[in-house]
């Protein structure tokens, strides 16, 4: 049995407040399974919990209690943190380097040789379209390009998870875009990706399953094609049909020369399920 890219289990976290004399839980008992390979998409407004589990997942921080466990080891485990590669919602970048220089820094502290680097670097490059900008310095770059340098570096060290907090933040359409499609040329690579953003139509388009948080709570998840069904609705989609067919479509479907393509429930779109989901009123 393949064991899960990521497995947290019941994990809770609970941050003391000095001088207030209470606690925040930040977390409550949340379980979570990511397969490799996959890209799992983590919603929830602001105070949610998704940093404090993306944090748990690298090991920045220690939950109260739970665990997690990374291909099966414990994600404390330096090996493990190997296998990861990570780009924070507000990257911090030596802008006196190039672009270049920045890919062989990350390079040398991931342990790559001399002649791994020089290659893996140019591939980097060219994968996220700044070869032309290699040796120009990031003090020159749109936030556009300051993500996708972001991205390299995260994959410099040719990670099994990529963790992405926010990747489009801040980055107009056409960056967006170049970015999502990365993502899925990742996956296509192997690569597992756990994915928290706000955007929730790129969601929509590249992540295969998606947990929806709130006040540190998994309300929901699941594949996207079952969350976004509208319940107690069916769709057909009909070939060759006439509209006296289509009036009658119940009794005449066994009998008419017409031919079902495709029969599935309709669907709301994740922003709706989003919103539906974390609306709990007055309280």
């Amino acid at each position: 049995m393949t064991e899960p890219a990521i497995h947290v289990s019941d994990v809770t976290k609970v941050f003391a407040t000095p001088f207030r004399r209470r606690r925040i839980v930040a977390l409550q008992h949340l379980n979570l399974e990511i397969a490799p390979g996959e890209i799992y998409g983590l919603l929830g407004p602001n105070g949610s919990g998704k940093s404090t589990t993306l944090k748990i997942i690298l090991g920045l921080i220690e939950p109260t209690s739970g665990s997690v466990r990374i291909f099966g080891r414990d994600h404390s485990a330096v090996a493990v943190r190997r296998d990861i590669g990570f780009l924070p919602e507000n990257a911090y970048f030596h802008k006196f380097l190039t672009g270049a220089e920045t890919l062989r820094f990350h390079a040398k502290l991931s342990g790559l040789s001399g002649r791994e680097t020089k290659s893996r670097i140019a591939e980097l490059l060219a994968t996220v379209g700044l070869a032309r900008a290699a040796d120009a310095r990031l003090s020159t770059y749109s936030k556009g390009m300051l993500q996708r340098i972001g991205l390299a570096q995260a994959l410099i060290h040719h990670p099994k998870i990529l963790v992405l907090d926010e990747p489009t933040g801040a980055v107009d359409p056409a960056g967006s875009r170049d970015i999502q499609n990365l993502i899925v040329s990742l996956k296509k690579r192997g690569t597992t990706i756990l994915l928290s953003s706000h955007l929730l139509t790129q969601v929509q388009e590249v992540c295969d399953r998606v947990g929806i948080l709130h006040r540190g709570k998994l309300l929901r998840e699941g594949h996207l094609e079952d969350l976004l069904a509208i319940e107690n609705q069916t769709e057909l989609i009909v070939e060759s049909a006439t509209p006296d067919f289509l009036d009658g479509l119940e009794q005449q479907i066994t009998a008419a020369k017409a031919r079902v393509v495709a029969r599935r429930k309709p669907q709301t779109s994740l922003e709706q399920f989003f919103l539906k989901v974390t609306d709990t009123g007055d309280e």
